[in-house]
């Protein structure tokens, strides 16, 4: 089966922009052989169940074992050349066996199985891929770069050193990682930091490649070269990774060998020695094959799997895509919980969440923040979209904005109703001098203090009021972070890009108290490993670029769908499809649910087994006999593992803890 770990790119390397798009599901082989092995089986199925004649449904049973076997077996045989033998190679010779004595459908199941096992594998390490090499077309191709006597060179970032000084213009992302030499602007940084609002920059401020610059023109010093840059180390650290979950992937594939050896051993002493005793050839081989289909691991396969996908389509009909079961079966050892702030506690959208008047203005909320929303109506900047909306909200009416006019970094000016209106960054504008002046100043640090970012509103060049605008809070935050203590047994940590005040506010709000504010993306996988290392199974749950990281390091990661971005929704294991942070403790709830039921079952097919292959071994079990039991521990296992699928087994785990 394909390999899930991503090929990690040249430090040297630059970030590209001729990039595939996203692989399609019949654009892998494995995909196609197995769409084709399942088409075969479910058409011969009901054939042979009706009584049809044999060749009708031997044919369709044939070319289930040729489209879904092959590719197995000649991997298997190739791994034979090496001298290893694995359990894929063992599920096909299991299939040709039961073939060769007449279960036919057994065999064909097998073989379908293990080839929609290996289209699901293929198709996650291919999406990966796609969204790896997404993020690198973040940066821009071509960046100008100024010379010493200041004219502009338009040139590939591949060929930015550092030292270099290059023009970001307004709409052009930036090039490289670097810091503002001249200029002022408001930088949107999302996908490197999460911030949700876009972050002003001046002289000495830093900036990052793959960031889009909204307004003013910056110049800016490189300080990394491309291979060096956020983004590239984003996309080295994903890598890595998930290089790291190869050890597991290792251990697996020593217990399949020994297993795999010693069942061909069993069986071939089955087989050998009762003739070597002067048995008939015939019933020795009889005897084998009898040995090779109750030793079958069919029933553990299914003892398994059942529960665990039964979660899995549970969970996806409440919006919840899991992405395989092993990914099901990880959620319930998750033992802390590591949460990003802007899109996955918050909605990741401002909004307005105190209008201050000025004592002695005489003007109450709604006229304030009516000036404020006219003068900002026709900018499309996020703050000016919360104030029109905090407005539409309380029934105002917004009077025509006149003579308006944007200064980037800043703020902006309109005319309303005669009067001039400023709406301004307070950290840059605010007046000095006099006792209204000290009244705002403390104003605005009273709402920068509480985490709100402080907007600073004057009438024709004099204070009136000051607007404070946060991130809004998921509904059912404090509940959900509140179950998720009672899961794991312990309080959950915020890890944000945020300015450590507005986390800090949040995080009151949900009763957090472990807050880690203004990491980049490679702090926040320093955070996830050394709760890892600590012994603790760690998830994450994020929505950008800057969380892929995180999630990628994580035991397990979680990523809310509707705006989280392509490379988070491919790294993490599951996805919250309608940003619904309630069904993360539910998941978690259902996964435990899945794997208690995957342990009794264990227990059941194990009892049968073993019970089945002594008898074989001691004894003399009859053919039929041993089918029946071997396929009667199948439909048990199954049947209580289809428990999962029902609703109520959703609405148990959506309950309280």
């Amino acid at each position: 089966m394909p390999s899930a770990v991503l090929q990690r790119p040249p430090r040297t390397s630059a970030p590209r922009r001729d990039v595939p798009r996203r692989t399609r599901v019949l654009a892998l082989a494995e995909a196609r052989w197995a769409a084709a092995a399942t088409t075969a089986f479910l058409l011969a199925l009901p054939l042979q169940l009706t009584g049809a004649p044999a060749w009708t449904w031997g044919v369709l049973h044939a070319v289930a074992y040729v489209t879904g076997g092959w590719e197995p077996a000649w991997s298997g045989l190739r791994a034979l050349g090496a001298r290893t033998l694995d359990v894929d190679l063992l599920m096909i010779v299991a299939a040709v066996g039961a073939a060769a004595i007449g279960q036919v459908l057994d065999g064909a199941l097998l073989i379908v199985i293990f080839a929609c096992s290996g289209a699901l594998e293929a198709l996650a390490t291919a999406r990966t891929e796609d969204s790896v090499r997404g993020l690198l077309a973040l940066a821009p191709e071509t960046a100008t770069r100024l010379a010493a006597d200041g004219t502009e060179q338009r040139v590939a970032t591949a060929e930015l050193a550092v030292g270099d000084v290059v023009l970001v213009r307004p709409g052009e992302r930036v090039g490289a990682d670097g810091r503002v030499l001249d200029g002022a602007g408001e930088v949107d940084q999302a996908t490197i930091t999460g911030e949700p609002l876009p972050v002003p920059k001046e002289p000495g401020d830093e900036v990052f490649a793959g960031t889009l610059n909204g307004t003013g023109a910056l110049t800016v010093r490189v300080e990394r070269d491309a291979g060096d840059s956020v983004i590239a180390r984003i996309v080295a650290m994903v890598a890595e990774a998930s290089e790291t979950k190869a050890p597991t992937q290792l251990f697996i594939e020593r217990v399949e060998q020994r297993y795999s050896v010693g069942m061909v051993a069993v069986t071939l002493a089955v087989f050998v020695v009762p003739l070597l005793l002067g048995a008939e050839l015939t019933r020795s081989l009889l005897r084998a094959m009898t040995f090779m289909i109750v030793a079958s691991p069919c029933a553990v396969v299914l003892a398994t799997m059942p529960p665990l996908l039964s979660a899995i389509a549970n969970a996806g009909r409440h919006g919840v895509l899991v992405k395989s079961a092993v990914v099901m079966e990880r959620l319930g050892q998750v033992d802390a919980v590591a949460l990003d702030k802007t899109g996955t506690l918050t909605e990741g959208t401002p909004e307005v969440a105190a209008v201050r008047p000025l004592p002695d203005t005489g003007l109450d909320e709604e006229t304030l923040l009516t000036w404020a929303a006219a003068a900002e109506h026709p900018s499309e900047h996020p703050l000016a979209r919360a104030l029109v909306a905090a407005a539409r909200a309380r029934g105002l009416r917004l009077p025509a904005a006149e003579e308006f006019t944007a200064s980037p970094g800043t703020g902006v000016r309109a005319t309303v109703d005669g009067a001039r209106i400023a709406v301004r960054s307070p950290a840059r504008l605010l007046p000095a001098g006099g006792p209204a002046d000290a009244r705002t100043g403390a104003l605005v640090a009273e709402l920068e203090e509480s985490g709100h970012t402080a907007v600073l509103v004057l009438r024709d060049g004099v204070p009136a009021g000051v607007l404070g605008l946060a991130d809004r809070l998921r509904p059912g935050a404090a509940t959900t972070l509140a179950s998720l203590r009672a899961l794991t047994g312990r309080a959950p940590t915020l890890l944000t890009g945020d300015n450590p005040r507005a986390a800090a506010r949040l995080a009151a709000e949900v009763g957090i108290t472990d807050v880690r504010a203004g990491l980049l993306p490679e702090d926040k996988v320093s955070a996830v490993r050394a709760q890892e290392a600590a012994g603790r199974r760690v998830l994450v749950v994020g929505d950008g670029v800057n969380d892929a990281p995180a999630l990628a390091a994580a035991h397990t990661g979680i990523a809310m769908g509707r705006a989280g971005s392509d490379l988070a929704l491919e790294t993490a294991d599951a996805v919250v499809v309608r940003d619904e942070l309630a069904t993360v403790p539910a998941v978690l709830r259902l996964s435990r649910a899945a794997r208690r039921l995957v342990v009794q079952n264990l227990v059941v097919a194990a009892v049968f087994l073993s019970g089945l292959v002594v008898w074989d071994l001691a004894g003399d079990l009859p053919l039929p006999l041993g089918v029946l039991g071997h396929e009667g521990s199948t439909v048990l296992v199954g049947l209580n593992g289809l428990r999962l699928l029902r609703e109520t087994a959703w609405r148990r785990a959506a309950g309280p803890a």
